[in-house]
């Protein structure tokens, strides 16, 4: 099936308050078969206009798109994903990376620019969802929602040329607890998930259960691993019950050991102990004062991804856990720098999806999608 792909992103301040929207025509034009809209927080007009590409992509999988004629007023990214312009922007290098990804699942994928007033439709998706975000309402939303398919990873070589069908592992963040609200650092500490943390995993749990294992046997997701903390535990829980499998709980997915802020905030720490949180913020090797460095915590959660592709092969697990693992595998797949565990963000409750192959390839198909969160 050939669709076409109209994605537009804005940001207003640049930086300042942004949102994206994508829409999913048929072939003709003549119906919408997926709307995606959602605000970003603070970010750049480019960061922004990614996320529509990304967004309008994943929209056309869901649907059962095999074609794929993406077209967008922003230059910057149709150049650059149709391969005539270098990618420099450390920001804008993972997001590329990940829209090539999906990308690479079609059968055929070509990018084309419009002028501002022919992309109208995603312009306004775009807007709504700034002016939710300012208002107060829900920011995240699918239009009109199409349940995600349970398949099994193909082994066709993506862009990247890796060979064999890959464990696609489902990276998602627990939801909402009382130390999330006010920011603080919440690592080895057990807080509960609070009730909308709860309704998050609830709606997460909805989105997942499409991708359960049927009675026949179909592929789906064959297995819940989850951190040992509770909020993650309850988080997978939810999950499991709607997939109809047990909860597996592996320590390696444990969060980052933050030692004495643990429960402090960003300044909190900054003021405690101010020469050694400026050398952590810029050195992974160094660790919180009786805690944990992102060195250690990446050999660690390595070390479970590494053991969960050995022990479920081919096929979809998902995982439940917290920033820090789901960062190192995010990272890991897309062959990043160190830096990517400080730049990128993920919602609570929000989920990623990584593939690793036996070959040892590896690619990134989704980054903190939390669409869900705005269909129940």
């Amino acid at each position: 099936m050939k669709v076409i792909v109209e994605a537009d992103g804005g940001s207003r301040g640049n930086p300042g308050p942004a949102g994206y929207g994508a829409v999913v025509f048929d072939a003709d034009r003549s119906s919408v078969l997926a709307e995606r809209k959602e605000a970003l927080g603070i970010a750049t007009n480019n960061v922004a206009e990614y996320r529509g590409l990304i967004a309008g992509l994943s929209a056309a999988e869901e649907v059962g798109a095999d074609e794929v004629s993406v077209r967008m007023d922003s230059k910057l990214v149709v150049e650059q994903m149709s391969g005539r312009w270098k990618i420099k922007h450390p920001d804008m290098i993972p997001l590329a990376a990940q829209a090539k990804s999906i990308a690479s699942g079609f059968s055929r994928v070509d990018y084309t620019w419009i002028p501002r007033n022919q992309n109208s439709h995603a312009d306004r998706l775009a807007n709504e969802a700034m002016d939710a975000a300012a208002s107060g309402e829900p920011v995240a939303a699918a239009a009109e929602p199409v349940a995600e398919p349970a398949a099994k990873p193909v082994s066709a070589p993506g862009w990247n040329g890796a060979q064999g069908a890959p464990t696609r592992m489902l990276l998602l963040r627990h939801g909402q607890t009382p130390l999330s609200i006010e920011r603080r650092y919440s690592g080895r500490g057990n807080p509960e998930l609070t009730e909308l943390g709860r309704d998050q995993a609830a709606r997460a749990a909805k989105r997942l259960s499409a991708r359960a294992r049927t009675a026949s046997g179909a592929p789906g997701i064959s297995a819940v691993i989850s951190s040992p903390l509770g909020r993650a535990r309850d988080t997978a829980e939810a999950a499991a019950s709607a997939l109809g499998v047990s909860v597996v709980v592996h320590d390696g997915l444990i969060e980052t050991d933050f030692g004495d802020w643990e429960g402090l905030t960003f300044t909190e720490a900054a003021q405690r102990d101010p020469e050694q949180h400026k050398a952590w913020i810029g050195d992974t090797g160094i660790a919180p004062p009786g805690g944990e460095s992102f060195d250690t915590a990446t050999k660690r959660i390595l070390k479970a991804q590494a053991e969960i592709v050995d022990q479920y092969g081919a096929g979809e697990v998902l995982v439940v856990s917290h920033v820090t693992p789901i960062k190192v595998l995010l990272r890991a797949a897309l062959g990043a720098g160190s830096s990517i565990l400080y730049r990128l963000h993920l919602d609570l409750a929000s989920l990623s999806i990584a593939e690793f192959y036996p070959d040892g390839g590896a690619s990134v198909r989704l980054v903190n999608d939390t669409n869900h969160l705005g269909e129940i």
